[in-house]
């Protein structure tokens, strides 16, 4: 694997590829790789001729500085955890190389970008995400980008973008891989210390919570959101939001009538997390919708 750091060395390094008609896929990342990044990289591995991995923190999406300061970094262990997973290129830009002086353009996605995690982090949130989105995007130019469904919000508006500005390329979203108690993985859960990890448990229990009642035949959103925050709160964590919304629009739903998107946000100590599920009616449930983890499955309650 080979690292470069700017744009005329990675466009250079795919030309070869890109002259042979060679299929090149991008897996975008902030680093501190852990195995949902390397899922990604994997599947582009599987699919793709050659496979980029961009290591980024950007710093446009953080709306707290001590959030993007203690973000976790470890260039020397996302190189070797990249290669053997199966990248052809690690991506490493400055903050300079992506947005170099004078830089005074920004790509935004109206609607959907103003709940969850919008209403949450602020507007300048899915701006920073949008507009570096676009810029790997156009400084790869891969066929295929994979993205991880842990940041379900992210992946509908990434979509949104690249058909609304016909970009020529396909998104490809990859399924939440989870710890073995079932915590979505993170790069911020690196930051937790041991008492937090185990309240940290308490997003997955909302999850697990809110999927059996919907096992079950219950279909009020507001019963489904209460027994979320209550698992949360039980757990010693300090739930930020809770919301089920149609996967597409983002919509609120008042009642659970078909797929609907359980997405919350909570912090465990000074953490931020996030997590999500697809929640649906009983009906469907029963014959297609699998647990979460392992083989935990609700009982109801007669």
């Amino acid at each position: 694997m080979r690292t470069v750091r700017t744009v005329t060395e990675l466009r250079s390094a795919l030309a070869p590829a890109r002259r042979d008609g060679l299929t090149i896929g991008l897996a975008p990342t902030m680093g501190a790789l852990h195995d949902g990044h390397l899922a990604l990289i994997r599947r582009a591995r599987e699919q793709c001729d050659v496979v980029v991995v961009s290591v980024f923190v950007n710093p446009a999406q953080f709306n707290e500085r001590s959030d993007l300061e203690r973000y976790p970094r470890q260039q020397s262990d996302d190189e070797a955890l990249a290669a053997a997973a199966g990248a052809d290129l690690l991506f490493a830009p400055s903050v300079d190389e992506v947005y170099p002086p004078g830089f005074a353009t920004t790509v935004e996605v109206i609607g959907i970008t103003d709940r969850l995690e919008g209403a949450a982090r602020g507007s300048g949130h899915f701006r920073g995400v949008t507009t570096v989105v676009t810029k790997l995007l156009c400084m790869a130019m891969p066929d295929i980008a994979y993205f991880g469904q842990k940041d379900a919000q992210q992946t509908i508006v990434v979509r949104r973008l690249v058909d609304d500005l016909n970009l020529p390329v396909r998104i490809e979203v990859c399924p939440t891989v989870r710890e073995a108690d079932g915590l979505a993985m993170s790069s911020r859960n690196s930051l937790l210390d041991p008492p937090q990890r185990s309240r940290a448990h308490g997003l997955f229990d909302a999850l697990e919570t809110a999927r059996g009642l919907a096992a079950c035949g219950e279909r009020s959103s507001e019963v489904l959101i209460d027994a979320a925050l209550r698992a949360m709160r039980s757990s010693g964590v300090d739930p930020e939001y809770v919301a089920l919304v149609d996967p597409e629009t983002l919509e609120p739903v008042a009642e659970l009538a078909g797929e609907a998107l359980l997405a919350l946000a909570a912090r465990v100590g000074d953490v931020r997390l996030i997590d999500n599920t697809i929640l649906e009616p009983a009906r469907a449930s029963k014959s297609s919708q699998q647990p979460l983890q392992g083989e935990a499955i609700a009982t109801c309650n007669a």
